[in-house]
């Protein structure tokens, strides 16, 4: 059985949609068979790997309406072992249309129980928000990874993001695990990515990967030509630091089961923090 991972934060802009689809890319050409499930209705995710949204007459939204079963919006990519569910705008009324649904926590659970046999990867794009849509998404899922900017604003809403997990473990799916998180937006001539990497690796130490997803044009540039990062430029620093996020993520899973589950209190804590390094920087500034 294959394992999914939902790879969420309530933040846009932390490098969701990048992790995504370029990890998914990487633990393809590790030959790990890989399904991404773009559940954004923004459908980045699906362009990001050369599929116009638009375009796409089957999608993530019909499967969990229950349309059509899930395999039938299955669309293959460049990449051997890859495969994507697309999404597009289409996806935004489906938390509408689900709120008087019986088991509507449960509909993308349902819509990947016979996919999960033919994986052995199943990551999915949650939105940036914590609605209907990211609730199924770790209900769905197995565990969950969170990309973490290294910047100030990064950590708001990490603790609100924690305590959603913790109500769907007691709730909904006792069994979802914290895969780890990720930093990203990463830049080491930059004191305050410095700081922030420090403090998040001192609260949640073994859960933080430790390859860093550093700031990189050909990153910024790869999903406007539909590409992941491998396909645009595999010399790159971002592709080589995929590759070895890809590497830790298998290694991980196969050595050890999971890390276990970020802390609600250690996530204030550190948000508590970085707000007051934040004030300090500023008071520096203005001397």
């Amino acid at each position: 059985m294959g394992k999914i991972i939902a790879i969420t934060n309530r933040k846009g802009g932390v490098g969701k949609t990048t992790t995504t689809v370029n990890l998914g890319a990487s633990l393809a050409v590790a030959e790990k068979k890989t399904l991404i499930i773009d559940l954004d209705p923004q459908g980045n995710a699906s362009s990001g790997l050369g599929v116009n949204p638009q375009e796409a007459s089957k999608t993530i939204y019909g499967a969990i309406i229950g349309d059509y079963p899930a395999e039938e919006a299955l669309l293959n990519t460049k990449l051997k072992y890859l495969d994507i569910i697309p999404s597009n705008h289409d996806l935004a009324g489906a938390e509408l249309e689900l709120v008087t649904s019986i088991a509507r926590e449960q509909k993308l659970k349902m819509a990947l129980q016979k996919l999960k046999e033919n994986y052995e990867y199943i990551l999915i794009d949650c939105p940036p928000s914590l609605g209907l849509l990211t609730v199924n998404a770790l209900t769905a899922a197995d565990s969950y990874l969170i990309p973490l900017q290294c910047e100030y604003y990064a950590l708001e809403g990490l603790s609100q993001l924690l305590q959603t997990v913790e109500l769907i473990k007691q709730g909904i799916n006792p069994t979802l695990e914290g895969e780890g998180i990720v930093l990203t937006m990463y830049d080491r001539r930059n004191n305050l990515s410095r700081q922030v990497r420090a403090e998040v690796e001192k609260h949640f130490e073994s859960l933080v990967f430790k390859t860093l997803i550093p700031r990189n044009v050909r990153l910024s540039e790869a999903p406007s030509f539909g590409k992941p990062i491998i396909l645009y430029d595999s010399g790159s620093v971002g592709s080589e630091s995929y590759l070895a996020l890809a590497h830790e993520l298998i290694k991980r899973n196969e050595a050890s089961p999971p890390l276990g589950e970020t802390s609600v209190s250690h996530a204030l804590l550190l948000e508590g923090k970085m707000s007051h390094l934040k004030d300090a920087n500023r008071s520096s500034q203005s001397v």
